[in-house]
C-alpha cells in the first residue's frame, strides 16, 4: 500500500488510515488549517481529531504567546489535545535578543519572558521545548551570547522537568567569522542542558550531512525534525534510512513531523503519505521501534 502512494501522491487514490506508531506532528504543518478555523470563529479540537485520525499520537505546538498556546490556558491546550488521543509532546517558541541585550550580555528581561513561558508550558504538559531559531549572527561575540542564553534556559527547564533544545534551518551550516555556525553552538552549548532538534532537510538543503554530525556530537540530537519538500519521502533528497541508521548514535528519543507545504488541497490525505511512508520503512522499524 505504500508503494502505490508513493507513486500516486496524495492526489491519487485516497490512503488507509495507517496503525498507529509513536509519531508527532509539527501543527505549524497544517497552520492554515487552524488560520481558518479561527477567522471562522470555530474551535480546533476537530483540527487534532483529524491530526489523530491519520495516524500521529502525538503533536508539537508552534503558537505560544504570553502564557498562552493557541489563545488557550495551557491546561485547556492540553486538554483539547489529550481528548483527541495524542498527547502533548513538544513546542516551539523564540525570543530574539535586543541589540543592547548582545552588547551588555545582560539576560535578565529574557529570562523573564522564558520563565513565564516555561511555567505554561510545565502547565501543557510538555516533555520538550524548543528554540526553532535564532537567526543569523554578524559575530561570534552575539553568537555566544546566545549559547549562554541556550544554557541559562536549559538549566531552568530542567529544574523544571522539561528538556530544552534548539532547532536548526539551513543558515546554522553558514560560517561567522569562519567558523560554523551550528558547530560553535554545539560546542558551546552545555549537553547537560542543551539538545539539538536536526531539521533533517534543512541540514541537507544547507548542505551538510546529519550523519557526520551524529559521529561528531554523539548523544546530542535527541529530536529529528522528519521533513521533506512536500510528503515525507517524496523527494528522495533527504537520505532518511542512513540517518536512521545512526539513530542510536545521535541519542535520538522522539522524532516530529513537518511539512513545508502539500500537494493537494487536502492536508490530511497529505498527512497519511508521510505516516504511512514511515510505519512501512524498514529504516525506521529497525532503528527506532517506539
Amino acid at each position: 500500500m505504500a508503494s502505490a502512494l508513493l507513486i500516486a501522491g496524495c492526489g491519487g487514490q485516497k490512503s488507509e488510515t495507517p496503525q498507529k506508531k509513536e509519531m508527532s506532528l509539527q501543527l505549524y504543518s497544517i497552520r492554515a488549517e487552524f488560520k481558518k478555523a479561527k477567522e471562522a470563529g470555530e474551535d480546533y479540537s476537530d483540527i487534532l481529531k483529524k491530526v489523530a485520525e491519520a495516524g500521529f499520537t502525538s503533536v508539537e505546538a508552534a503558537s505560544y504567546n504570553d502564557g498562552k498556546l493557541y489563545g488557550d490556558e495551557p491546561q485547556v491546550y492540553r486538554k483539547k489535545v489529550e481528548d483527541a488521543g495524542l498527547v502533548s509532546l513538544s513546542s516551539h517558541v523564540s525570543c530574539r535578543l535586543s541589540p543592547e541585550e548582545l552588547e551588555t550580555g545582560d539576560l535578565s528581561k529574557t529570562m523573564e519572558f522564558w520563565d513565564k513561558c516555561i511555567a505554561a508550558h510545565k502547565a501543557a504538559g510538555v516533555k520538550y521545548l524548543v528554540d526553532p531559531s535564532i537567526g543569523r549572527q554578524a559575530s561570534l561575540k552575539n553568537l555566544q551570547v546566545y549559547c549562554d542564553m541556550l544554557n541559562e534556559v536549559g538549566r531552568r527547564c530542567k529544574e523544571q522537568g522539561i528538556l530544552f533544545g534548539y532547532h536548526n534551518h539551513s543558515y546554522e551550516f553558514e560560517k561567522v567569522e569562519d567558523t560554523v555556525m551550528y558547530d560553535y553552538m554545539l560546542e558551546h552549548t552545555d549537553p547537560e542542558l542543551v539538545f539539538f532538534q536536526m531539521d533533517l532537510y534543512w541540514a541537507v538543503y544547507g548542505h551538510a550531512n546529519p550523519v557526520d554530525y551524529f559521529n561528531k556530537y554523539p548523544g546530542r540530537f535527541k529530536m529529528f525534525h522528519v521533513k521533506d519538500a512536500r510528503e515525507i519521502g517524496q523527494s528522495g533528497m533527504v537520505g532518511f534510512d542512513a540517518i536512521f541508521r545512526n539513530s542510536a548514535t545521535a541519542g535520538l528519543q522522539d522524532y516530529v513531523v513537518e511539512y513545508e507545504a502539500f500537494s493537494t488541497e487536502d492536508p490530511y490525505e497529505c498527512l497519511k503519505v508521510g505516516v504511512n511512508y514511515l510505519n512501512e520503512a524498514d529504516f525506521v522499524k529497525q532503528s527506532y521501534c517506539k
